[in-house]
Parts: structure tokens; sequence; C-alpha cells
């Protein structure tokens, strides 16, 4: 129902490229032009200063996006209260998902809620934890899943899961480590880690923190950027991984990880929701409560 130029506009003025709207709204590149002509003709003002291949919002442009966020959040909201009138769910949720989360909790839970509720045009950008918070502040997105432990204060976070992160070596690996080790040990045992900004690498920091120790003082090999290219890097390299034991189930009862524990180093963490504060009801919340009722854990 909403006015599909808003939502060109909106995409152009979020990715500052007629290319990138384009891509992101699966129309040609002159029918996205067509459509800001025809609002700059509506409002009879430019919205766009082009300098070469280079796009930036006017004044009118940011005073138009300031508006048209709320009023496509607000026709989102009709299209969702409507339907729910005849208990149906329908419209466009777009997910985001830190690694961790998209990979080994959601499928699943998407699987489900996708075969319950057809009428919704779901979708998922997985990301780390700050870019899945930050994609929900720019609006990419309209709900998010992080598993860090830091908090924006102008977002709302609900925890939905616990979880653990686990140090683990592989079973055919050189490295010589007994059962159970010290936090002080992990200086001098050869790591590979998660990367800058994810909410596993946080969590490893807050630990370590309790400790004293820092994370530059760790032997770190590599830094990665999901836990999958961790464990191949674990079956290629000796050195010790840390990881979320929910990405590991299969190959700890196949064994090819073993557990090695840190004596006295918690590294607990809570899965969290996170969306906008005031965002009590729509597709986002749908999901939300679906989730927390749906999820088998295990």
């Amino acid at each position: 129902m909403s006015d599909f130029r808003l939502k060109v506009f909106q995409s152009v003025a979020k990715n500052l490229s007629f290319t990138k709207a384009s891509q992101e709204l699966f129309i040609s590149q002159p029918a996205i032009t067509k459509h800001v002509q025809e609002l700059e003709t509506l409002y009879q003002t430019r919205l766009f200063d082009r300098q070469g291949n280079r796009i930036s919002l006017t004044e009118s442009g940011k005073l138009l996006l300031e508006h048209c966020e709320r009023i496509l959040e607000d026709y989102k909201r009709l299209e969702y209260e409507m339907h729910l009138l005849h208990n149906e769910y329908t419209g466009e949720l777009k997910l985001g998902a830190s690694t961790t989360i998209a990979q080994y909790v959601l499928p699943p839970l998407l699987g489900s809620f996708i075969s319950k509720f057809p009428q919704v045009n779901l979708s998922l950008l997985n990301g780390n934890s700050r870019e899945i918070e930050l994609a929900l502040q720019e609006h990419h997105i309209d709900l998010g899943l992080v598993e860090g432990i830091y908090r924006l204060p102008n977002l709302k976070y609900t925890p939905f899961l616990e979880d653990e992160l686990v140090a683990v070596v592989h079973t055919k690996s050189k490295l010589s480590l007994p059962e159970e080790i010290t936090p002080a040990d992990l200086c001098n045992t050869p790591l590979v880690l998660r990367e800058r900004g994810s909410g596993t690498l946080d969590v490893i920091e807050r630990a370590l923190g309790q400790h004293g120790i820092k994370l530059s003082s760790l032997h770190v090999l590599m830094y990665l950027g999901s836990t999958e290219s961790i464990k191949s890097f674990l079956e290629h390299t000796d050195c010790m991984g840390i990881v979320s034991v929910r990405s590991i189930l299969k190959e700890l009862s196949a064994g090819v990880f073993r557990v090695i524990e840190i004596k006295d180093m918690s590294m607990h963490r809570d899965f969290c929701f996170v969306g906008q504060q005031g965002q009590e009801e729509g597709l986002a919340q749908a999901f939300m409560q679906f989730a927390m009722h749906n999820y088998k854990d295990g």
C-alpha cells in the first residue's frame, strides 16, 4: 500500500548510491532515477547533490528521509495490524543475526516461521554483533540477534538463549595440552579467535580481564571472521580455538574435537534479541514471541 517511491528514495538515501539501491530493490537503475525525479518534481526541490559519481543528501533530502522512515514504519505497522484482525501475519520482516546465531540457532526457527506464516517476506542479514547493531540503527533491519556483552543505550536487548564458550583442540593436533589449563597458560598457547567486533571476542576479553590478562598478551595466530573458518583452521594447524559450544556439538560427538577446561574462567553469555526502543508491536515482536515459544534447545 505504501508509496513505492518512498522506498526507493529511502534506499538511495541510505546507500548514497543509485546502483546499490537498484540492487537492493531488484529494479533497474533508470527506474530508480525516475522515482527520485518524480519526488523532486512533486516537492519542487532537489533531494540529492551530485558530485561526479558521488551523491549526498540536500537539506530537503534529509527532511524527507526523516519523515519517510516514520511513514514507512507506520505503513508496515498498519499492514500488520489490519491482517492481525484475521489472525494473519503478512508483510516484510528484515532480520539480522550475528554469525554464530545465524549459523547454529536460527535455521530451524526460520524454517518453522515461514512454514507457519508463508505470507511474510523474511530476509536475513549476517554479520558480527557490531555490524548487526549498526544495521538496526540505520534501519536496514527490523530486528537483530546478537551474542555480545556490550549494550548500546539507545537499543533494547531481550535475552533469548544462554550460551557458553569453550576452548577446543583438534583430536589429531600435535599441540600437547592437558585436560585443564589455567588462564595464565593462554599466554603461551597458540590460539585462533574470532575477529574484532564479534560478540565471541567480547566475552573472551571480559573473561581474560577478570584474571588481569590483556588480549594483546595472548599468542594469537589468526583472527577469523566465522566459527566455521576457525573449525577448519584447527583441522590444519596445531593450535587452540575458543568457540560457542553450540557450534561443535556434532564434532564433539564424533570425536573430532576435545574440550580443554580453563580453570576458574567462566565464558557464559546470553544470545539477545535487539530492537529499537519502544518497538512493542509488529512483525519483529511477533517473531520474537514465536522464537521464544518454539525454539528447541539442544
